[in-house]
């Protein structure tokens, strides 16, 4: 197959994407701009283990070692 057919496909493509427009959810997005009672999930479910305090102190005396320099 040439050339055309596959500029054709992406002129296909390039058009859906163009004309596409996807319902607003206008609720949430008043929510995300006011700053109320919007949590963020990649922390909230995040579960905190020994490890990571054990990381956290590590990092912040490495850090407190560098600033000495």
């Amino acid at each position: 197959m040439g050339r055309g057919r596959q500029k054709a496909k992406q002129t296909k493509v390039a058009r859906a994407l163009k004309y596409y427009s996807p319902d607003t959810n206008y609720h949430a997005l008043e929510q995300e701009l006011s700053g109320g009672s919007h949590t963020d999930v990649a922390t909230e479910s995040r579960w905190e283990s020994p490890e990571d305090e054990e990381y956290d102190n590590r990092y912040s005396d490495w850090a407190e070692q560098d600033n000495t320099r």
